[in-house]
């Protein structure tokens, strides 16, 4: 049986202090962060099932949940909704996305205030529009002019937003000078050896595009968001851009470890020369469209995914839903199409099922009614490990 203690601590070890503390309190306020937060737990504890054995191949983000859907700029400055975190990107039989998904559901419905009944009605209502969309065998995409319901709202509620704006929240104007809001919610401060290395990448990467001024080091920051990834190596850099002060752009330095997912699939993986090479040519396989500044880069002996800054607040308010199913209804919708379309978006790629494959597949059904099935065991699981996890934090086996 897995010592659910141990495997934290081990899966954790040599991750920043400061940022690792702020994980471990986090994990501790309720299962759905611990879910987030123990992506390696649960494929470590993933049950036998016909579900996943005779489940085609595909390419998966590894980590889908309930809140690792957003929006984005893409790469041709316009606005997406789309999978949006692909640190554990691998591929896996296409059912392990699910139900990683499926789960999420039934562990966050106490905090949405969901009964079960409902609980069980989304994931219906994604498993149904994921088998729909892989039926139909042809990758689509979530514009924000044909986006309905909460995720329309998020998207609309963007139009509106210039980048002053975003900077003036995460950055600190005097002047014609701006510096990174060092508030120890969204950011905490460097080293002055982090500040080097950091400013000493970001000026090679400069050199070789047409405009180097562009990619001029204004300031770098140690970066906090999400809950897996608290006390990996990470950084918000602010740039030049088109001119300063509200012309200036927002980076995300990230390092890439390997898939958690890895060590629990029996399917070979591809090798790649990098974590961060893996990251992003599986994002950019299963995305409509790459996010801004989106590469993989190498900084000493790590590897590191360079993107432009995605505001966590650029995803949709779940507890939003007022009472009324429909409307997260619409969103578990939008999560089972956009899941479908990247799988087959990245279909017939190194070892992944080719789309007649998955089409097959879905198809036939049966497997959905077992993965229900999964779920709430997955879900029972989860909230032993939470409760386990709890009791050893109470005692002080986690720093707090």
């Amino acid at each position: 049986m897995l010592d659910v203690v141990d495997a934290i601590r081990e899966f954790n070890a040599g991750r920043d202090p400061e940022r690792l503390q702020r994980k471990y309190t986090a994990m501790r306020h309720d299962p759905f962060t611990f879910l987030r937060g123990t992506d390696h737990l649960f494929y470590a504890q993933l049950p036998a099932a016909r579900a996943f054995d005779k489940a085609p191949a595909t390419w998966v983000c590894g980590d889908l949940h309930l809140e690792n859907m957003g929006s984005y700029k893409g790469d041709n400055r316009l606005v997406y909704f789309d999978l949006n975190d692909f640190d554990e990107a691998a591929l896996a039989p296409c059912t392990w996305e699910l139900i990683r998904l499926l789960t999420s559901v039934h562990v966050a419905a106490a905090s949405l205030e969901l009964s079960r009944d409902q609980a069980n009605q989304l994931c219906h209502r994604f498993l149904d529009a994921y088998t729909t969309a892989l039926c139909a065998g042809k990758a689509r995409w979530i514009e924000r002019d044909t986006a309905t319901g909460m995720v329309g709202d998020l998207l609309e509620g963007l139009r509106g937003r210039l980048r002053p704006h975003f900077l003036d929240s995460r950055t600190v104007r005097k002047g014609k000078l701006r510096k990174l809001r060092l508030d120890g919610r969204r950011a905490l401060p460097v080293t002055e050896k982090q500040r080097e290395k950091v400013t000493a990448l970001i000026q090679k990467i400069g050199a070789k595009e047409n405009d180097p001024g562009f990619y001029q080091v204004l300031d770098v920051a140690r970066r906090i968001a999400g809950t897996g990834s608290l006390g990996v190596d990470r950084y918000a850099i602010l740039i030049e851009g088109k001119g300063s002060p509200d012309g200036n752009y927002l980076l995300d330095l990230k390092q890439a470890l390997p898939s958690s997912l890895a060590p629990h699939l029996d399917i070979p993986q591809p090798a790649w020369e990098t974590e961060a090479e893996r990251v992003v040519a599986v994002q950019r396989r299963m995305q409509a469209i790459s996010p801004a500044f989106l590469r993989a880069v190498n900084m000493g002996r790590k590897s590191y995914v360079l993107r432009g800054l995605q505001p966590t607040e650029d995803r949709v308010a779940l507890t939003d839903w007022h009472g009324k199913l429909e409307r997260l209804d619409g969103v578990l919708e939008a999560m089972g199409k956009l899941t479908a379309w990247a799988q087959l978006r990245s279909s017939g790629r190194q070892g992944s099922a080719i789309a007649d494959e998955l089409i097959a597949f879905a198809e036939k059904r049966r497997w959905a009614v077992q993965l229900h099935e999964l779920a709430q065991d997955c879900t029972r699981q989860v909230r032993r490990d939470w409760k386990a996890y709890c009791k050893a934090y109470d005692k002080g086996a986690f720093p707090a």
